[in-house]
């Protein structure tokens, strides 16, 4: 188990101070390295407490059970059409007001903002506040070019955490590079040895795709890996996410061709089902890799073709991945059949992409991506700025 893990919940010496606000929400690319931080901040002994969107996760987590939370007004504006722009930016302006009333009760000693639109409102109301009473402002930007949301908040922030360096779009305020907090069960698993599959064992293919798993595996993976070998196919045994209307199409393509594979939208033990993989199939949001470089795991990566700012692509770049182009094998299956075919047939290959993986992971200069103690990490710049607020 991790030190984080294993750990009391409270650490004895606690440093009391006012609330720390966590602004949080949508995807679990902006969730997940929140969770992260409100566990290590609670085992701090910090008081936390919860802002988010109605349809966030962080709603059911773990790590925020016994934080206060507060849903706010809002939505994304980015990619959307004049008229639901409009609407959106109101109940954006709605969730401001409703932040700024928030932020005058609970008196916050800092806001820690995690990109996304469920970030604006509080930290636009911040603002609000007469600069000798306002909290610190700490932004966390996880992917490898700075987020819309967190752009337009940049000049309110006092400082920027990254997630790895070298992060494009930066503005002219100070920045730390802390690395990307992965939720505790990952950490947990950080540093297990990679065991290629031996010759005549089976290869464990884990394929994920972000919050809602991505159609493009489940159209193209299928016949992609029909073309394979009947001797490697035989040995192949998938986990993969699928979106709830794919699930039986999958099931049955997968069946017909005699292939063991465990078929769900979400798996609440996805943590362990990467440490135990041979290989991953993924997308490359900026937690997906930050968690495949702390376990240390080889993957083929297909960024998101239409990601906003085209940070996925920037993102797989970031690790020692086997990178592909969703046009390359949308129409083809055969090039991911290559793809597949090459990493499967060479154990040796695979376990040198694990290794370099995991340094990547491990090697501050290079990339932050996976470090297992990015959430330490940023609580700790959360701290030296509240500290530097105290007379």
């Amino acid at each position: 188990m991790s030190e984080v893990l294993d750990r009391p919940m409270t650490r004895p010496d606690a440093l009391t101070l006012s609330p720390i606000v966590i602004a949080a929400g949508g995807t679990g690319g902006h969730f997940f390295p929140a969770e992260a931080l409100a566990a290590e901040l609670t085992w701090r002994g910090h008081t936390i407490v919860l802002v988010t969107d109605a349809r966030s996760g962080a709603l059911h987590s773990p790590a925020f059970q016994t934080a206060q939370t507060h849903v706010l007004q809002g939505a994304g504006i980015a990619g959307r059409g004049p008229a639901q722009a409009l609407k959106s930016t109101l109940a954006l302006a709605q969730g401001t007001r409703q932040a700024r009333r928030l932020l005058r009760t609970l008196h916050p000693a800092a806001i820690v903002a995690f990109g996304g639109y469920p970030a604006i409102p509080p930290v636009l109301a911040a603002l609000t506040i007469p600069r000798a009473r306002r909290p610190i402002v700490v932004l966390h930007e996880q992917n490898a070019v700075l987020g819309r949301a967190n752009r337009l908040l940049a000049r309110a922030a006092d400082v920027i955490a990254l997630g790895m360096a070298n992060t494009a779009r930066l503005p002219r305020i100070p920045t730390s590079v802390t690395g990307n907090p992965v939720r505790p069960a990952i950490q947990a698993l950080a540093g297990q040895p990679y065991h290629p599959p031996a010759d005549d064992e089976p290869i464990n293919l884990l394929v994920t795709g972000g919050s809602l798993g991505a159609r493009i595996f489940s159209d193209a993976l299928p016949p992609a890996i029909a073309l394979l070998s009947p001797a490697l196919r035989a040995r192949l045994r998938i986990t993969q996410q699928c979106r709830p209307e794919d699930l039986d199409r999958v099931r049955e393509a997968y069946a017909a061709l005699s292939i063991p594979a465990d078929l769900a939208p979400f798996f609440p033990d996805l943590a362990a089902r990467l440490a135990a993989c041979h290989l991953v199939i993924a997308r490359a949001g900026a937690s997906t890799v930050a968690e495949i470089a702390a376990i240390g795991r080889p993957a083929i990566l297909v960024p998101l073709p239409h990601a906003i700012d085209n940070h996925q692509a920037r993102n797989a770049a970031a690790i020692d991945a086997r990178v592909l182009d969703q046009s390359e094998f949308q129409h083809a299956p055969a090039v991911l059949a290559a793809a597949l075919s090459d990493a499967l047939s060479c154990p040796d290959t695979m376990a040198m992409r694990a290794h370099a993986i995991a340094a990547h992971g491990r090697v501050y200069d290079s990339s932050a991506h996976g470090r297992p103690h990015a959430a330490a990490a940023l609580a700790d710049l959360v701290e030296q700025q509240i500290r530097g607020t105290i007379p």
